[in-house]
């Protein structure tokens, strides 16, 4: 295999695990059909990438790379099972011979137009019936898109010891018990919205993991987006799938106007909108009129909605926070989460109200909001609205020490420093 030796191999490494995590792992657990063993073999791959190319040099084809040793490690477990159950298996013995067959060909080959991408069938068995409802998101955000315990923690307001643990007995429980495919059609509306949830909780990763925390960014958001888009075509007639493809238009039409041209964060109303992508926008547009001609409303064409008046200002230069209160309202109907409840409370600011605003944080559970760095945010601006100058103080020293993104805080830390 060639190698590239003026590449930084730790960085090659990254990149590679970042791009190719999910559909490689996909690609394990449907020729294994254990999520842990599948798991423990792409990590096994990246430990052997790590000791090996800094010296040897990053191989032409990295992907195809891990997939063949993490497919040895595979067979390796394979055989040993055989061996401790004391019996030959053919189907086994077949099996192996396959991943020999297949991964061999994915070294020579581009990885990407050679390796079916299974992460759809992987998603949708993740969101089986025998799976815990509340453990079906965390388990697709870990294998399929390659979130960590940690950052899966914090979108759910958990530990993260809770979430790993959870995982790990989730795993084991399943090896081997649930089929590697898609579902049948009549079964997909019960484990779409699970799928849902997780392509915008990575998403939303993705999109907030800001490039100075050298996050994989827009990789992960890319990743959400395609897969988002591809659940519209498997699902045409899913008004929720629909809603959920233009809600990331409409945020990816926005990406390049999150931050000035030094770096400094840009919230959404003080976006230039000319920097903002016009085909993306007519596309969430368009996505969103298709979703609501199946007259089916639900949580992702009301977040659209929202995003469609912001997107609106672009045409018109004015923004209707009325519009978005009043949508804000309905969302919290649909689902009280904390994100549209915190969402709720700013639009009351926005319309003259910071105190109805307020109103709806005192009224969240302070367990779930104590870390959670937007609520701070927004508390602080409320109180500053009705001038409660210490109290804003306060709540903004809390959103800061809770904010991770650079360009953020700065921009917290001028709003703190307004307050005289």
């Amino acid at each position: 295999m060639d190698l590239e030796t003026d590449s930084d191999p730790r960085r090659q490494i990254e990149l590679a695990a970042r791009s190719a995590y999910g559909r490689l792992l996909a690609w394990l657990v449907s020729r294994s059909g254990n999520i842990a063993a599948a798991e423990d073999a792409l990590g096994d791959a990246l430990l052997s990438a790590l000791s090996s190319w800094p010296g040897a040099g990053v191989p032409r084809n990295p992907e195809a790379w891990l997939l063949s040793v993490a497919r040895r490690r595979l067979i390796d477990q394979h055989r040993r099972q055989k061996t401790q159950d004391g019996a030959a298996d053919e189907l086994i013995y077949r099996a192996q011979l396959q991943l020999h067959k297949e991964a061999a060909e994915a070294v020579d080959v581009p990885f990407r137009t050679h390796l079916p991408d299974r992460r759809l069938e992987l998603l949708f068995m993740c969101a089986h019936p025998d799976i815990p409802a509340r453990m079906r998101t965390p388990l697709m955000l870990q294998t399929v898109l390659g979130l960590s315990a940690e950052a899966i923690a914090a979108l759910m307001l958990l530990p993260p010891s809770t979430v790993s643990k959870r995982l790990v007995r989730l795993k084991k429980s399943i090896a081997g018990r649930l089929a590697f495919e898609l579902p049948p059609q009549e079964s997909f509306p019960r484990r779409l919205g699970y799928v849902l949830d997780a392509v915008y909780a990575a998403y939303g990763t993705g999109w907030d993991s800001a490039p100075d925390l050298g996050g994989a960014s827009t990789g992960l958001a890319q990743e959400a987006f395609w897969l988002a888009g591809l659940l519209v075509r498997l699902m045409p007639t899913s008004a929720e799938a629909k809603g959920l493809y233009a809600l990331l238009c409409f945020c990816e039409s926005r990406r390049p106007a999150r931050r000035s041209p030094d770096g400094a964060y840009v919230p959404l109303e003080e976006q230039d909108p000319d920097q903002w992508d016009q085909e993306l926008i007519e596309e969430g547009e368009k996505a969103l009129w298709l979703a609501a001609q199946v007259k089916d409303a639900g949580t992702y064409q009301t977040e659209a909605a929202i995003h469609s008046v912001h997107a609106h200002r672009a045409k018109s230069g004015k923004l209707d926070w009325p519009a978005i209160h009043f949508t804000y309202r309905v969302l919290t109907r649909l689902t009280p989460s904390v994100g549209a409840q915190i969402g709720y409370a700013a639009s009351f600011g926005r319309i003259g109200d910071p105190g109805g605003g307020l109103g709806i944080l005192d009224a969240l559970d302070p367990k779930l909001v104590q870390q959670h760095q937007p609520f701070w945010a927004v508390r602080a601006w409320l109180l500053a609205e009705l001038e409660q100058t210490e109290a804003a103080r306060h709540a903004y020293a809390r959103a800061i020490g809770l904010c991770e993104d650079a360009a953020v805080r700065t921009w917290l830390i001028a709003r703190q420093q307004t307050l005289g």
